[in-house]
């Protein structure tokens, strides 16, 4: 099959399977999902949901969470893993949005990239999220179905998405990160992957390989 008809006809499987994917993280403003998306490394979306709930009551805006003391802000996230470096980055990340955007996430990725504990990653799923600026956000699902597809054979995530990027429409990298993501989760997960049951088994290296040696094995 043709590339682009191959990348068509995956890309019009996800919009049937997954319309109206979005983030599953909750947040109200741009300051809401950069705190949320920071907790969420190695946690689930629902766990930090749990404590964000509690959390953006406490903390409205980017001086209150470089006011706080270390020790308690620790205390409030401790749920999420790893909350010494996730305190520390959310408290230095708040500082230098007060330095240098008077408080405000700003909208370029050049500029989130530079505050503390912010990757490409993060900063596409804000941009996206917050401000509807095109990026394709590479998490362990993106990167792991986009490798079985055959999309690319890049392992570092920076470059996944810079392999991603020329062959799905800049229009369409918001919502095929959300649907992506959503496959991971209910068919393309990383260890037994329901690969009968999965509509782009005709398009997938990865699912027709292992199809054939369940066949031949």
């Amino acid at each position: 099959m043709d590339p682009k008809e191959r990348i068509s006809q995956i890309l019009k499987g996800l919009n049937r399977a997954y319309p109206k994917a979005h983030t599953a993280l909750y947040f109200k403003n741009p300051l809401e999902i950069l705190i949320a998306t920071i907790l969420s490394a190695q946690c689930t979306d629902k766990r930090v949901n749990e404590v964000t709930k509690v959390l953006f009551k406490k903390y409205k805006s980017a001086e209150d969470y470089a006011e706080v003391p270390l020790s308690v802000l620790e205390k409030d996230i401790r749920s999420t893993g790893f909350y010494h470096n996730k305190a520390k980055n959310i408290q230095q990340c708040c500082q230098e949005l007060i330095k240098r955007h008077q408080g405000e996430v700003p909208r370029t990725m050049e500029e989130l990239v530079v505050l503390p504990g912010i990757g490409r990653k993060t900063a596409n799923v804000v941009l996206g999220n917050a401000f509807g600026i095109p990026g394709i956000v590479v998490d362990t699902h993106v990167g792991r179905i986009t490798q079985r597809l055959g999309l690319t054979r890049e392992k570092d995530p920076v470059k996944i998405e810079f392999a991603l990027m020329p062959l799905i429409p800049k229009g369409k990298w918001i919502l095929f990160s959300h649907q992506m993501i959503d496959h991971g989760r209910s068919l393309c997960t990383a260890r037994a992957p329901k690969c009968p049951a999965c509509f782009l088994l005709p398009y997938c290296d990865f699912g027709t390989r292992t199809r054939s040696e369940q066949v031949n094995g």
